[in-house]
């Protein structure tokens, strides 16, 4: 009777030992694919290691490249009943990204995304070639827009004679209904940008430059820009998918 119940004992003790050796050296990869981490539209050429220290390689949000990438699982996140994905790059440099991509029941988005995520030509004809992202943090609900809060300015990749853009535009990322805006307003208040972003990845984007200068309007024009409007406004709207 003894030995049974020792045999029982042993079959428990080795039933964890598996379990446990299970949840250490799950995949990452396998992990990213159950979290369904391309509805929000990432995707990567490989993924190494566990799902608590992984890396990723040519890491991808839509058409946006951030590279290779460190990656982890929170696992604080999941008693909140979330899968959190930290995602960190360290090569040193002062504007290396880090952040989280989430999912939780019903919701998916990112947390606490702080440096600078090149675009390339993500919005173009839209001039604007990188964000610069402090402590930025947005999320969907279902179809809608559920949170979204940070700082983030747009650097210009696009030059235009009479315009001093070289601070770029920044605005506080906000909710608009079921988009996740971007107001976007440059130092001297003359142009700005307005980008919205849906669920599905569908994004809306317009700059408007307010100028009486004539040879600017026409380098504008040029641009892509429209007419001249009241007080001079021209006006340039881009939309797409990420």
């Amino acid at each position: 009777m003894m030995g049974l119940k020792l045999s029982r004992r042993v079959r428990l003790g080795l039933i964890l030992v598996f379990a446990a050796a299970f949840l250490l050296f799950f995949p990452m990869r396998i992990a990213l694919g159950m979290a369904g981490l391309d509805r929000l539209g990432v995707a990567a050429r490989e993924v190494r290691g566990t799902v608590w220290t992984g890396g990723i390689d040519q890491l991808m949000l839509g058409t946006t490249s951030l590279g290779p990438v460190h990656a982890g699982l929170s696992p604080l996140s999941l008693l909140a009943g979330r899968a959190r994905f930290d995602v960190w790059r360290d090569d040193g440099a002062p504007d290396d990204v880090r952040g989280a991509l989430t999912v939780g029941i019903g919701r998916i988005g990112i947390d606490d995304v702080t440096g600078t995520v090149p675009l390339g030509r993500t919005f173009a004809p839209l001039p604007v070639g990188s964000f610069v992202m402090h402590d930025v943090s947005a999320y969907f609900s279902g179809d809608r827009c559920g949170h979204a809060e940070g700082r983030v300015r747009a650097q210009m990749a696009g030059r235009f004679p009479g315009l001093n853009l070289s601070q770029g535009l920044s605005g506080e990322a906000i909710c608009d209904g079921e988009a996740l805006l971007l107001p976007l307003v440059s130092e001297s208040g003359m142009e700005k940008v307005n980008l919205r972003i849906w669920r599905s990845g569908r994004y809306a984007a317009e700059m408007r430059v307010e100028t009486a200068d004539a040879t600017l309007g026409e380098a504008l024009a040029k641009a892509g820009f429209s007419g001249a409007g009241a007080g001079g406004v021209r006006v340039l709207k881009v939309e797409g998918t990420l």
